[in-house]
């Protein structure tokens, strides 16, 4: 459904810009200022990422992390405005499904692999993690990357979806697969463990800009999915007070200059191992080279028996 709804928007603005394009041309309007205004049209999202940096710097709290400067935040909306393009006009929209799943056999003599589910976020499918993919796949690490539908229904439904891809990779390699989520994802999985059992499943979480409090913005929302997310919201209120799951180990990525998931410790939770990822922005934040590093290093041959990764250090927990 995303996908279509993307490739839609895109080509509107296509049309849009190539018609203004055509249309300028035919009129006396100073070529500086057609080429702005192609610009404008071109780049939608720039003037949306910038209001959003705005109610960022106004109303976010940035603690526990440090005071982002403004030439941090600047640089920040630069890098979600070019990672915006690649993510919402291209990947998602165009090359949902271009890098498939990666299971490859396992043998009976070969220790268990260790899988990865990755889980995105609001209004995106699985080609957000395209460049994930690919690096995954050439380090031969198996992955499942599941697309969470319908994209504007209650997190709730993305349980059975998480829980098919979780057996799967199971069945597949021999071990508990570790579960990467950005985003809401975050909330699903959390969601997801609320089920009996479901612990025994899994090897830990990385969650990357989690709105495991809520967010400041989600107050503008009016997807089902977007109210959840609101900051107090009763959803939320149910899901910290549901069944712990406190034998899986969760470490939590979170930013200082995250234009979507704000003030910042709304990304972090109790006991799990939060880090703080400087100078990027919500969808920028799966480009630092920090996580993914990470993720590898925790993704190991299994030993016969063991039902779970070895817990990282933990940091402060800031919340």
């Amino acid at each position: 459904m995303i996908a279509r709804l993307q490739r839609l928007l895109v080509l509107c603005v296509l049309l849009l810009a190539g018609t203004w394009w055509w249309w300028s041309g035919r009129q006396d309007i100073h070529f500086a200022w057609r080429v702005a205004t192609a610009l404008l049209i071109l780049l939608p999202h720039a003037p949306v990422l910038a209001a959003e940096f705005l109610l960022l710097a106004a109303f976010g709290d940035h603690r526990p992390a440090p005071r982002p400067t403004p030439g941090a935040l600047l640089r920040a909306w630069l890098g979600e405005v070019l990672w915006g393009i690649q993510t919402f006009g291209w990947r998602q929209p165009f090359r949902a499904d271009a890098e498939p799943d990666h299971l490859p056999q396992q043998t009976s003599a070969a220790a268990p692999r260790r899988g990865l589910l990755l889980v995105h976020g609001f209004v995106c499918n699985r080609g957000l993690w395209n460049p994930w993919m690919r690096r995954l796949r050439a380090a031969d690490v198996p992955f499942i990357a599941v697309t969470l539908e319908p994209a504007f229904g209650s997190i709730d439904d993305y349980a059975e979806s998480i829980d098919a891809a979780v057996r799967r990779l199971q069945s597949t390699t021999g071990a508990p697969p570790l579960i990467v989520a950005h985003s809401m994802g975050g909330l699903a999985v959390r969601r997801w463990l609320q089920r009996s059992e479901a612990h025994r499943c899994c090897a830990g979480v990385v969650t990357i800009g989690s709105p495991h409090h809520g967010t400041w913005l989600a107050r503008f929302a009016f997807s089902h999915n977007g109210r959840q997310m609101r900051r107090g919201s009763r959803w939320l209120a149910a899901l910290a007070d549901g069944p712990a799951a406190a034998a899986v180990p969760f470490t939590c990525y979170y930013g200082h200059c995250d234009n979507i998931v704000f003030p910042a410790a709304t990304a972090t939770l109790p006991g799990a191992d939060n880090r703080h990822l400087p100078g990027l922005a919500h969808v920028h934040l799966l480009s630092s080279p920090t996580v993914f590093t990470e993720v590898m290093n925790r993704v190991r041959p299994a030993r016969p028996g063991e039902s779970a990764a070895v817990a990282p250090p933990r940091g402060p927990s800031p919340t």
